[in-house]
């Protein structure tokens, strides 16, 4: 009978080597995830400032920091609530219900103009994050709700849409238009406000309780991370974030346009994903983001260089992108857990 010969057993040096590699490629896999983005995005300004010489300009560079500045408040707020493991598709609706509120309020001053729209968005933020904190209903249904609500709020403060608020008020409006060192105030608003909340996300204990609810919210409960709150937390400055970026629209069109706002909750579930946070919650950060709201911004301005594209293209690319970043996020995902 013939004996097998068992296999020689791994020594000690061959698997602190496997352990060192292992741990090599989760480094890369997890650098490719979160900085994916800003790799593509300095490709594609290269390629941009190469091929088309009104891309160079510091004008059209103003031009798309200022377009991009409510996309990426509203993407902001997006980010803490997909961390979670939530999705809110109400900001689109909130978004057009701000300008027109800030509109109308402009004519009982500058404060007004800002606290109204500010309160509303927020005490619907705050309503979506208390029902699927405390009910557990699903974010997708509450916050679907909530855009039907917040749009049919819009209509019946617009006349079903037939009246167009006029904003009153100077100081509003030189907000909208105004510049310092050739950028818009709402750029430098935006800018701040991005800052705020990466250090508030990295550096502060509410910013670490968004990950764990993320990464699991039993285990989360467990280590004593009040779950519910920071779910609502995270909705309010979801609606708050919304409603300020329709009211900084609103300061720069001069106007509360009411047809605005529609699929711009996809826009930023976009952004923030092709800026590698994940859906399923629980990894991601602010700068992904940022970079994933320039990228698609630095796109939509291409396709207006090329001119003879139409604008609607920015839609299918923006669908491809994000359908290819899912896809690789999966994979990445796979991968660091082989490893």
């Amino acid at each position: 009978m013939t004996m097998g010969i068992a296999a020689a057993p791994e020594t000690p040096a061959a698997a602190v080597e496997d352990v060192r590699k292992a741990e090599r490629i989760d480094r890369i896999v997890g650098t490719v995830q979160r900085q994916g983005a800003l790799a593509v995005l300095i490709v594609v300004v290269v390629i941009a400032f190469l091929a088309f010489p009104n891309f160079r300009s510091f004008d059209n560079t103003a031009t798309i920091l200022v377009a991009a500045a409510p996309p990426m408040l509203i993407a902001l707020g997006m980010t803490f609530v997909i961390l979670t493991g939530g999705i809110d598709l109400s900001v689109g609706s909130l978004y057009v219900l701000g300008g027109v509120l800030a509109a109308w309020a402009s004519q009982y001053g500058f404060a007004a103009a800002f606290a109204v729209p500010l309160l509303v968005c927020a005490a619907i933020g705050l309503l979506n994050g208390a029902l699927i904190a405390y009910t557990g209903m699903a974010p997708f249904i509450v916050t679907l709700a909530a855009l039907l609500g917040a749009r049919g709020l819009m209509r019946a403060i617009s006349d079903e849409g037939s009246t167009t608020y006029l904003v009153k008020n100077e100081a509003f409006l030189r907000f909208g238009n105004g510049s310092f060192l050739g950028l818009g105030y709402q750029v430098w608003l935006a800018a701040v406000l991005v800052v705020l909340g990466t250090v508030l996300l990295a550096r502060t204990r509410f910013g670490h309780s968004v990950y764990a609810v993320g990464g699991s919210a039993d285990a989360a409960a467990l280590m004593g991370v009040p779950v519910r709150r920071i779910r609502i937390g995270v909705y309010v400055m979801s609606g708050l974030l919304a409603g300020l970026a329709g009211t900084i629209n609103a300061a720069k069109l001069g106007s509360g346009v009411t047809v605005l706002g529609t699929g711009m909750e996809l826009d930023a579930i976009a952004a923030v994903v092709i800026g590698g946070t994940l859906l399923t919650g629980g990894a991601g950060t602010i700068a992904g983001t940022v970079s994933g709201v320039l990228l698609l911004g630095v796109i939509q301005n291409l396709i207006n260089q090329v001119g003879n594209i139409n604008s609607n293209w920015q839609q299918v690319i923006s669908g491809a992108f994000l359908a290819l970043v899912v896809v690789a996020q999966t994979y990445l995902v796979k991968l660091r857990r082989v490893n």
